[in-house]
């Protein structure tokens, strides 16, 4: 077995991506590249935005500037490699590099499933405790909970990168994916993997369905709530806040469960590539999109900023 690891991590793994080289693949490439673009600007552009005006210091936007921060981060973890090896034609990655992609990758999906989970309960608090909001969710707390978003996802990350290094690997060192995921690498595996399936699988509840749960529970108590207010002003404003919010988690986790939560038996690597998409490219690039064109506060601090740029042009 110590062979076979040495050996592994020698060679490290060809990945065999999600593009060829026909004229229709070319052209998904290229919008692929283009949404990564929108993607690494949108959140830099909006953690920017929530970093220099004043009326963005609040609860709402720091979640928001957090999840910018991790969608930027798992962007960069797998386009760009991907990328290199599409106009390269090399398709390799590193034992190393790969271990280190399986870390990044888990840590920022993990600590974005629960992010996303608590910015719920920041709702919920917002909607139907206003007047308890300021002290239910001070500077302290909501630095705890982007704290223990980060603190688990990490973790989490750790552990599935560790677990998966550990593993003797033999025979094919072909991934059917155009990153290194864990599922996919286990199928290369020459050693009992239903030990580590059923942690993989323990981890992905814990990170996914906990989450989605304070969701469920936290949107269903908002509309109640909202139900209940008598100014429509107010009622509207709530909606489209909560509106952008559940069609980030939709996204998000949707993609995230069906790759995940499915028994091993039914998975088919076509499949997996194709929904994988969606939470590394699309939707990082979405969330700046759905936060920033659907909140009046955001647009009008980048008319502000827009407006600094064009009197300091003219002087």
């Amino acid at each position: 077995m110590g062979i076979w690891l040495n050996q592994s991590s020698i060679d490290g793994f060809i990945l065999l991506g999600i593009f060829s080289h026909s004229q229709t693949d070319l052209v998904l490439f290229s919008a692929v590249m283009m949404v990564f673009m929108v993607a690494l600007c949108g959140n830099v552009l909006l953690i920017s935005l929530i970093y220099i005006d004043p009326r963005l210091h609040t609860p709402m936007y720091f979640f928001l500037s957090q999840l910018s921060l991790m969608d930027l981060m798992l962007v960069c973890n797998i386009v760009p490699k991907m990328a290199v090896n599409f106009l390269s034609g090399r398709k390799s990655i590193s034992f190393v590099g790969c271990g280190i992609q399986i870390g990044f990758f888990v840590s920022l999906v993990g600590s974005e499933g629960l992010l996303l989970g608590l910015m719920a309960y920041d709702r919920y608090v917002a909607i139907s405790h206003p007047l308890h909001y300021p002290v239910l969710m001070s500077q302290r707390v909501c630095l705890q909970i982007a704290g223990s978003s980060w603190a688990f996802g990490i973790l989490d990350g750790m552990i599935q990168m560790v677990a998966a290094m550990s593993l003797p690997y033999c025979g094919s060192r072909t991934l059917d994916h155009f990153f290194c995921e864990v599922p996919t690498l286990l199928k290369l595996a020459c050693a009992d993997t239903s030990l580590f399936d059923t942690l993989l699988f323990a981890c992905c509840v814990f990170m996914l369905l906990l989450p989605f749960s304070i969701i469920v529970a936290s949107y269903a108590r908002i509309l109640g709530a909202v139900l209940h207010m008598r100014s429509v002003q107010a009622r509207k404003k709530a909606l489209a806040t909560c509106s952008s919010h559940l069609t980030a988690v939709s996204l998000f986790y949707g993609a995230a469960m069906f790759i995940y939560l499915r028994p091993r038996r039914h998975r088919v690597p076509s499949h997996d590539k194709v929904v994988s998409i969606f939470y590394t490219v699309l939707t990082p690039m979405l969330n700046p999109l759905i936060y920033s064109l659907r909140n009046r506060e955001v647009m009008g601090a980048l008319r502000k900023g827009l407006g600094h740029c064009r009197i300091d042009s003219q002087h």
